[in-house]
C-alpha cells in the first residue's frame, strides 16, 4: 500500500516547528557564550597610583629674632627635617647667613642694603628638602613687603622720618617691649627724645652691637663703649635695625601713642 504524502498545511506547520527549535537552539547557545565571558573577564586597563606628595617642612622665626637667630634657627629645623626625612636638605646655617647677607628690598624701591637685619620677616614658612636657602630670603624678603606696604607711614614722615627710620624704630620697640601695651608708649619715648635732642638711652641697642646676652648686666666700661649702637652716648638712632621686627611693632613705630 502506497505511503500517504503530507498535506500542505502539516508541511508548514513541520517547517515552523523546525525553525523555532533552531532559534532556540542558537538563544541557548548565546546565552552560554554570555556566561562564559561573564565568568572570565577581562581584565581592567591598569590605573596609575596617584603622584607622592613631597613631604613638607615648616620653620618658626619668632618675632624679634635677630638674623643670627634665625640662622641658628635655620641650623636646628634643617637638621631635624633632614632627620625626618631621611636624606639632607638644601636648607643650611653657612648659606642662609650668606643669602641674607647683602639684599634688595623691593618696597624699599629695590635698594641694596648690605645688612638685611629688619628686613627678615618673622613669620611661619613652609619648605621642602630641595628649597635653598636664597630662596628662604626671598620669601621673607616678600613678605616684609607685604606687611610693610599695609602701613600709613604719613605721621612718621611728618615728624621728617624716613621708611628706614621706621623700621629701627620698630626694631627697638620689638626688642623692649615685655607687653603688647608698652608698643605704642615706647615709640613715643623715642619720638620726643628724638625731637628734644636727647640721647635715646636704650639697652637693647647696646647689646645689640656689643652680642651682649638678655639677662646679664651691663657694665659700665660696657656703657660708656664707642660702639655706634651705643644710644646712651650717642644721638640719634642706631645704624641698623636691631632685629626683625613683627606687623605690631611696625605699626606702633610709625602710629606712637600722643604723650609727653
Amino acid at each position: 500500500m502506497a505511503s500517504r504524502r503530507p498535506l500542505r498545511p502539516e508541511i508548514r506547520r513541520r517547517r515552523i516547528v523546525a525553525l523555532a527549535v533552531g532559534i532556540a537552539i542558537v538563544v541557548v547557545a548565546a546565552g552560554v557564550s554570555v556566561e562564559a565571558v561573564d565568568r572570565h573577564p577581562r581584565p581592567a586597563p591598569a590605573v596609575a597610583p596617584p603622584p607622592v606628595r613631597a613631604r613638607q617642612f615648616r620653620i618658626v622665626f619668632p618675632e624679634g629674632f635677630t638674623r643670627a637667630q634665625m640662622a641658628l634657627r635655620v641650623r636646628d629645623v634643617a637638621r631635624i627635617a633632614a632627620r625626618e626625612h631621611g636624606a639632607p636638605v638644601a636648607l643650611a646655617e653657612v648659606p642662609y647667613l650668606r643669602a641674607s647677607s647683602t639684599v634688595r628690598v623691593p618696597c624699599f624701591g629695590g635698594k641694596r642694603y648690605d645688612d638685611s637685619e629688619g628686613f627678615l620677616f618673622p613669620a611661619t614658612y613652609d619648605f621642602l628638602a630641595p628649597t635653598s636657602s636664597r630662596t628662604l630670603v626671598s620669601d621673607q624678603l616678600q613678605t616684609f613687603c607685604e606687611r610693610w606696604t599695609t602701613v600709613d607711614l604719613s605721621y612718621a614722615r611728618s615728624k621728617r622720618l624716613s621708611s628706614y627710620d621706621v623700621l629701627i624704630i620698630a626694631s627697638m620697640i620689638e626688642r623692649e617691649a615685655a607687653v603688647a601695651s608698652e608698643r605704642r608708649l615706647i615709640a613715643a619715648v623715642i619720638y620726643n627724645r628724638l625731637r628734644d635732642g636727647m640721647q635715646l638711652g636704650i639697652d637693647a641697642t647696646l647689646r645689640y652691637g656689643l652680642h651682649i646676652p638678655p639677662g646679664r648686666p651691663i657694665t659700665e666700661r660696657e656703657l660708656e663703649s664707642g660702639n655706634p649702637y651705643n644710644t646712651r652716648r650717642f644721638y640719634g638712632l642706631p645704624p641698623t635695625p636691631i632685629a626683625n621686627p613683627g606687623l605690631a611693632s611696625i605699626e606702633a613705630a610709625a602710629h606712637p601713642a600722643h604723650v609727653d
